[in-house]
Formats: structure tokens, C-alpha cells, sequence
């Protein structure tokens, strides 16, 4: 197992403030990072091998790998040629905005996919629904990675990387207790429950305030069969219920509400606690804090149905930008043999479900599971306001689980300030 999943390195990426899931930490090892300052951009015409290539800058905040890929790209061919340019994450979205007022803008930009809908709301991002209409790949990505690229029923970006959050389980802890790892929400609260013993918690998920805890709490309600745009409905409730239920039985550690995702896999890593949601950049950490340390990996227990939540980066297309040429490195980007090359190289996940059906991911069995559970991944929103939905959803189950409002009152509440959010 540990062979197979240590190829999931810290080049993974997850939510805005987690760059593709909530603390500063996990964003640096969710986000591949990046050193110099963006450089302006035009439409350029340059002399190569005797022929003239349109000239495109792509911003990304990725600190390795970007670069040597999309030099692969700019020999594939003699029309375009795309020059990457860093900006810092803790900037990025800043000089885009900036960059839309004063006219200074890249031709592609790579962004974390929470931030596709504001941007495309915004009007930086170029239409590419009728392009992606008729390209002929556009039905082999996995539906959430797919879908982070929309807003309003309208296509603005492609997926490039994607990861997204499954259960890590001790296996010792397990096999000692002569119990498998839970597939339903029922096993779950019974072999969590069954786990606590010996200064040992059966299950662990942050449920910190703010974007990470947001970040974690979506599987729940995923499988719940939940909408975060209803968040009053039963399911929601459902979820809520079932994160505080094992917190007053004891089964998790109230210490959940106040550290994240880091914090917790410390005390994974240290045998402290038997189950874990957790995204595949842990993967390395858990080695390097516990190399003797036996776990492996499982689906995030079901309700309803399967779920898990969405992180990772798309690219999209500067609106007035050279559109044609952008779309010709796009969809190279997009493609089978460019996506498969960079999560080789890289150790990022694949959106696209051709790529995740080979035998590199079928054939070792943790990596099997991550893909099964990329299939249920869900993108946060889409939506242009969805930080400010989220920070409701994240209050929410804060007061819940601190015991200041009732689950019923407290998602009533989120409610009302997502209709407003809504208007």
C-alpha cells in the first residue's frame, strides 16, 4: 500500500485557502508553489524553427513540473507558444483582479476550481461551451472536475489536476479489534465507537472553522444526498447529526472543531486516533512521522450514496484573449497522453476516467480506491459567492457541534443567508 500511495506527493492541490482545504499548511502541501512575479502579458508573434508562433503567458502559482510540461507542448507543435509565469497563491487571486482593471491579464490562467465561477461572474474568463461541445474528450472526465469548470450552465475552464478526500484507517488498530472498515454510516458509528479505547479515538475529521472545516464536512453531506444550497433540508440535518452524534458519544475527540487536517494526521501518524478523512498529500507525511506505521485506505462511508469533495486546479481561457490558440494548448492540456504525462510526473490525480483506468491506479489497490472515490468527488459551489457561502455552512456546523444551537436552528440560519447570497 505505502508503495503505491507514496507517489501522491505534496504537488496535490485542494481549496481557496487550501488551494484546491483550509490551513495554511495543507495548502502548502496541497498546492505546488512558485517564486517570481507574474510578468506582463500580450499576444506576440516569435520566430521559431522558421515558423511564427502565437505567443500566449499562462499564470499558474505551481512551483515545479509546470514548466518541463508545458515545454512538451510547445514542441509538439509550430503554432503556439506558451510562456508559464508565477504568481504566489497568497496573491494570485488579488492580481487577477487587478489585472482585470488595468487591462494586464496572461492569455491562460490556472487557478484553484472553487474560484472558476467567481471569475467567470467577474468576466475574466473566456466562453468555451461551444468548444468544449464539440471536442470529442469532453465526455471522459469524471463528472465533478468537469463540472468545477461551469457557471451557470456554461463551460469557462477544463480540469488539469484533481484530489479529493477518502478514509485512512490503522490497520493494526483494526485487525486487533477483528473489524473491517465501515462502509455505511451505521458501521461507521459502531466501529468508531468500538475503536475508543486506550486513549485512542475511533474516528477523526477537522471540522475547524472556516474553509477547511467546509472542506470536510461537504462528503457528509454529499452522501447525505444533501444540496449546499438547501441547507435546511433533512439531509443536511442528517449530516450534522451524524458528526455531533459521534463527537457526544465520544467516538471523536471535540478537539476536532479547533485543528485541522495537518494536526490530525499527526495524531493518526502517532496512533491516536483509528480513522481518518484525509486527502493523498497526508500520505507522505504519515511515512515520514511513523514509517512503521500500517494503514491503508477506504471510501468514505456511505449514507445515501457515495461522496467525497473536490480540489485541484483548472485552466481557463482570458476572455478577449487569442481564444483559438489558447484552446489549441487547452485541449492539449486536456488530453489523455498531456494529463497522463503530468500526474506521472507530478503525483497528482487524473480527472479524466480513461487515465484513471490505467493499470498504474488499478493495479495497486490504494491507488485503485482514490480513483473509485474520485467518481463521487463533488466541486464546492460552483458558485461566484461561494466563500461566503461556505463561512455560513462552516458556522453552522460549528454551532452544532459546540452545542450553541440546535441543528435544526442552526441550519435555518445558514439558510437564510444563503437565500440572500442567492438574490
Amino acid at each position: 500500500m505505502k508503495k503505491g500511495i507514496a507517489v501522491l506527493v505534496t504537488s496535490l492541490s485542494i481549496v481557496s485557502v487550501l488551494a484546491g482545504c483550509g490551513s495554511n499548511n495543507a495548502t502548502n502541501e496541497a498546492s505546488q508553489k512558485p517564486s517570481t512575479t507574474p510578468a506582463e502579458s500580450k499576444n506576440t508573434a516569435v520566430n521559431t524553427a522558421n515558423t511564427k508562433k502565437v505567443q500566449l503567458t499562462l499564470w499558474h502559482y505551481y512551483e515545479k513540473d509546470i514548466q518541463d510540461h508545458v515545454k512538451k507542448f510547445n514542441e509538439s507543435q509550430n503554432e503556439v507558444e506558451v510562456a508559464p509565469k508565477f504568481v504566489p497563491f497568497s496573491d494570485f487571486k488579488k492580481q487577477l483582479t487587478i489585472g482585470l482593471s488595468a487591462g494586464n491579464l496572461p492569455d491562460l490562467v490556472l487557478m484553484d476550481n472553487p474560484d472558476v465561477a467567481a471569475f467567470a461572474a467577474m468576466g475574466l474568463l473566456e466562453d468555451i461551451t461551444d468548444k468544449v461541445s464539440t471536442w470529442a474528450d469532453k465526455d471522459q472526465f469524471f463528472e465533478g472536475p468537469m463540472k468545477s469548470g461551469t457557471y451557470q450552465g456554461k463551460n469557462y475552464a477544463l480540469p488539469f489536476v484533481s484530489n479529493c478526500l477518502a478514509m485512512f484507517y490503522n490497520t493494526e488498530l483494526l485487525d486487533k479489534a477483528g473489524v473491517k472498515p465501515p462502509q455505511t454510516w451505521d458501521e461507521l458509528k459502531t466501529t468508531a465507537k468500538l475503536l475508543t479505547k486506550d486513549g485512542v479515538s475511533g474516528f477523526a475529521t477537522s471540522l475547524a472553522k472556516g474553509e477547511e472545516g467546509t472542506f470536510n464536512f461537504y462528503p457528509w453531506l454529499m452522501t447525505a444526498g444533501g444540496d449546499p444550497n438547501k441547507l435546511d433540508s433533512a439531509e443536511a440535518v442528517n449530516a450534522v447529526n451524524l458528526l455531533s452524534g459521534l463527537i457526544k458519544e465520544g467516538s471523536m475527540s471535540r478537539e476536532v472543531i479547533n485543528v485541522g487536517m495537518s494536526d490530525i494526521e499527526k495524531q493518526f501518524a502517532a496512533g491516536k486516533v483509528a480513522m481518518m478523512i484525509n486527502g493523498p498529500w497526508q500520505t507522505s507525511s504519515i511515512q515520514k512521522d511513523n514509517p512503521n506505521l500500517k494503514f491503508n485506505i477506504a471510501l468514505i462511508p456511505k449514507g445515501q450514496k457515495g461522496g467525497s469533495v473536490l480540489g485541484g486546479e483548472d485552466i481557463g481561457i482570458v476572455k478577449g484573449k487569442n481564444a483559438d490558440a489558447a484552446w489549441k494548448f487547452l485541449s492539449w492540456a486536456g488530453s489523455a497522453d498531456a494529463i497522463r504525462t503530468y500526474t506521472k510526473a507530478s503525483g497528482a490525480f487524473p480527472p479524466r476516467k480513461d487515465v484513471a483506468a490505467d493499470k498504474t491506479y488499478t493495479d495497486d489497490p490504494s491507488l485503485k480506491v482514490w480513483m473509485e472515490q474520485m467518481q463521487f468527488a463533488m466541486p464546492r459551489g460552483p458558485h461566484p459567492k461561494w466563500p461566503e457561502l461556505s463561512t455560513a455552512l462552516s458556522a453552522s456546523v460549528q454551532a452544532v457541534v459546540t452545542g450553541t444551537k440546535s441543528t435544526e436552528n442552526a441550519l435555518k440560519e445558514a439558510q437564510a443567508t444563503v437565500d440572500k447570497l442567492m438574490k
